[in-house]
């Protein structure tokens, strides 16, 4: 049996049990912990405070944090493999609310507030002091609709079809109320504190809390009947809050781009930039928007389940067991597998890396085949298929495509971006020099920054979000939606994008 070890986490209350030498990345981002340089070691962003127990200090560390900081018992979490029984205080939960340096302007409000993330698979959530900026606590979940299909296609079938829909909506108003009531038990604060909640997510997840049929999602072109702001009291939803709580669930743009992407261009300041950015979300529908201040363009890409480990043979959720990376050492390919456990499966980042690396060392073709079998063995009893591999390669072609397209509209190419922005749990999670090698990313890396959450850091924005400061439905006035399926160059150019490209120098 494998040794356990108990992590608690200030100051939101947490307390739980974890096997001995997990990795405190995998741990915290559970829980809402962003990792701004996506774990390298790069930055300040996931700062923690070992208040009890012992974290060692790694040769990273020692480049970013002074040696008093680390006398101190500072660490970076993206550092941390788990050895014994620790006390963290979160660095993140204890700054302002804008600590990632968004050009956001708020005014302390009384009361607390909820920031929502209603995701296709996961669901987060965090109860924010609107005085300080402070999360009290996090709660995080799986979107118990799963059950009804893992991808938002499978999800609206069911709900068309087989008549559905008023029982996932059931299904998630009755988990976020138990979410919802989970926050206040961790952090000790009065429910009758709470002023606002607001919630966000993607246009099926938007309809289908809101009692919108969704079934004209489900076929060409694939618009709701609405994505438009919803307001809610309590009692409409059947949660027991106050009447005076305020219950928003944000407007989206259009066909499968909903709230959290919308948001996720606010929070990362679009609307301000004079120069190009792209934000991406990587999932099962990939929302793409790309633009400055005078304009955006916003589009989505039914990239498939593969960057979440669906559809894959051997795929599954970033959890222990899971093959989440894979690296390179002395010509011999090492993947990690989370919870250090033995590996039963593979996620998306994982699959990444792995054909990345075999990318470079021959195994497979740039056409996708392999250059010996029909599979390769990352891990016994862990294998990629060739079936795996083009579910990638048509994920990431349709991905490259939006982007490709999105800019053409521009009159400009990926050389022009100043920044990329990945955001989402895939986005976290993938390096960035396997995505580029894979053609996903055909940016300079440099240019590509992980994100984070931007979805739930948007709803914790908009929770200060006053009339006279409406830079949310500012930004939505400025966006239009394109539909790529219609453009006439789509399958020229995904023929073009969909297969890996010959190795060139990373930079």
């Amino acid at each position: 049996m494998t040794d356990k070890v108990r992590i608690t986490l200030l100051p939101l209350n947490q307390s739980f049990e974890v096997a001995k030498e997990s990795q405190l990345h995998d741990i915290l981002f559970n829980y809402g912990v962003e990792f701004p340089c996506g774990g390298h070691a790069r930055c300040r962003g996931c700062r923690v405070w070992i208040k009890q127990g012992h974290l060692p200090v790694t040769e990273p560390q020692k480049n970013i944090l002074d040696d008093d900081e680390l006398n101190k018992g500072w660490r970076l979490a993206c550092q941390g493999s788990v050895q014994n029984d620790l006390t963290i205080e979160l660095d993140q939960w204890k700054s302002d609310v804008l600590s990632d340096g968004s050009n956001f302007h708020f005014s302390p409000m009384d009361g607390l507030g909820i920031a929502i993330d209603l995701g296709t698979t996961t669901l987060a959530a965090q109860l924010v002091d609107r005085k300080t900026g402070e999360v009290l606590a996090v709660e995080t979940s799986i979107n118990p609709q799963a059950k009804y299909g893992g991808d938002i296609m499978t999800r609206i079938d069911t709900a068309s079809r087989l008549e559905k829909q008023n029982e996932m909506q059931r299904l998630i108003r009755s988990k976020l109320n138990e979410m919802i009531v989970d926050l206040f038990h961790h952090s000790n604060e009065k429910i009758s504190k709470l002023k606002r909640i607001i919630i966000v997510g993607n246009a099926v997840m938007h309809n289908i809390f809101c009692g919108i049929d969704v079934e004209p999602m489900g076929y060409h072109p694939f618009e709701p009947v609405s994505n438009e702001l919803e307001i809610y009291k309590s009692s409409t939803l059947g949660w027991d809050l106050n009447e005076d709580v305020t219950i928003e669930f944000l407007p989206g743009v259009g066909s499968f781009i909903g709230s959290d992407i919308l948001i996720g261009a606010w929070a990362k300041n679009m609307v301000e930039s004079n120069e190009i950015r792209v934000l991406v979300d990587l999932g099962t529908n990939g929302e793409i928007m790309v633009g400055n201040k005078d304009k955006i363009l916003a589009a989505s890409t039914a990239a498939g389940p593969a960057f979440e480990g669906a559809g894959i043979s051997m795929g599954m959720r970033a959890a222990t067991g899971a093959i989440s990376s894979v690296i390179t050492r002395n010509g011999d390919i090492i993947p990690k597998v989370l919870g250090s456990e033995n590996a039963r499966g593979i996620c998306g980042s994982g699959l990444v890396d792995a054909i990345s690396a075999y990318l470079d060392d021959g195994s497979i073709k740039a056409d996708g085949r392999f250059l010996n079998g029909e599979s390769i063995i990352v891990s016994d009893p862990v294998v990629i298929t060739q079936k795996d591999i083009r579910g990638l390669q048509l994920a990431k072609g349709a991905i490259a495509t939006g982007i490709r397209l999105l800019l053409k509209v521009f009159d400009k190419t990926e050389k022009d971006v100043e920044k990329v922005y990945l955001s989402g749990a895939f986005g976290n999670y993938i390096s960035k020099q396997s995505a580029r090698r894979i053609g996903l990313l055909n940016f300079p890396q440099k240019k590509i920054t992980t994100a984070g959450n931007t979805a739930l850091l948007g709803a914790k924005m908009a929770l200060f979000n006053q009339s006279e400061i409406n830079n949310f439905y500012e930004i939505r006035e400025i966006i239009t939606h394109l539909d790529l399926s219609m453009h006439p160059d789509f399958t020229d150019v995904f023929a073009e994008l969909v297969n890996f490209p010959i190795k060139r120098e990373m930079v």
